[in-house]
């Protein structure tokens, strides 16, 4: 059961679930307002009154945003997420242009998502080991490295391009090692899920970074497979599982 809010209040919208799924009585969103269901065929959209003239953007209001939807996705409820800071003019604002105008799409979109959940896996080099792999396997790179630590203090000027040198090659060997083994870790979890969204890398040791569509019998499979990964890379690199996620990556951004 649902509470019904202000008719002609802006409302926040949340996301988009099921119209026969319910949702918790005492759920409350931006401004502690409570969420309601405003229905149109197969879909309902997740909104709570929002004072017109307030603007939105604080820490609370996202981490509001956040708890309505970590709800539904614990308790297993498909949801199609709406990124931070939606609103309509009203409840029938909601209905006509999110609900009627685009119901068959939103559907199509929540029939991808049924019975999935996002889960995110982050991989980062141990610096200090992959730099000592560098240095072992690249001879090169330790000949280099050699004559560049070898060199006293007042002649490092006479080695400036060779640790110039030194810091591409290392810089190269470690890019070449990050793509050939971000596939291969891609590769090693594609197969437990239904959609993969890679990410881009942010920083030089970040070997992976992607989001992974996983069906909800099968999160303990594509668990297994994350811990047999991390034991094989263990100590060179490091294995972060996040989710079950509300499934941005795999919503269109249309």
């Amino acid at each position: 059961m649902t509470t019904p809010q202000t008719s002609g209040a802006t409302q926040y919208v949340y996301g988009i679930i099921r119209a026969d799924a319910s949702i918790p009585d005492d759920l409350t969103g931006v401004d502690d307002q409570p969420v309601s269901l405003v229905a149109h065929g197969p879909c309902a959209a997740l909104v709570s009154d929002l004072a017109q003239q307030r603007p939105l953007g604080e820490r609370a209001d996202l981490l509001a945003h956040q708890r309505v939807l970590d709800v539904f996705v614990s308790a297993g409820v498909d949801i199609l997420p709406f990124r931070f800071g939606a609103a309509l003019g009203s409840r029938e604002a909601v209905e006509k242009e999110l609900l009627t105008e685009n119901g068959e799409r939103l559907s199509q979109v929540l029939d991808g998502l049924k019975g999935r959940q996002e889960l995110r896996v982050k991989a980062t080099y141990v610096q200090e080991a992959i730099l000592r792999e560098v240095m072992t396997e690249e001879p090169e790179v330790a000949e280099l490295n050699e004559r560049v630590r070898n060199v006293p203090e007042d002649a490092s000027d006479a080695v400036y391009y060779d640790r110039v040198r030194l810091g591409e090659l290392v810089a190269q060997s470690v890019k070449r090692r990050r793509d050939e083994e971000g596939a291969r870790l891609l590769d090693g979890l594609a197969p437990a899920a239904s959609a993969v969204a890679a990410h881009p890398p942010v920083r030089e040791e970040d070997v992976l970074d992607a989001s992974f569509l996983v069906e909800r019998g099968k999160l303990a499979d594509f668990q297994r497979a994350v811990d047999a990964l991390a034991g094989d890379t263990e100590g060179r690199l490091t294995l972060r599982l996040v989710g079950p996620l509300p499934p941005y990556s795999f919503v269109p951004e249309e």
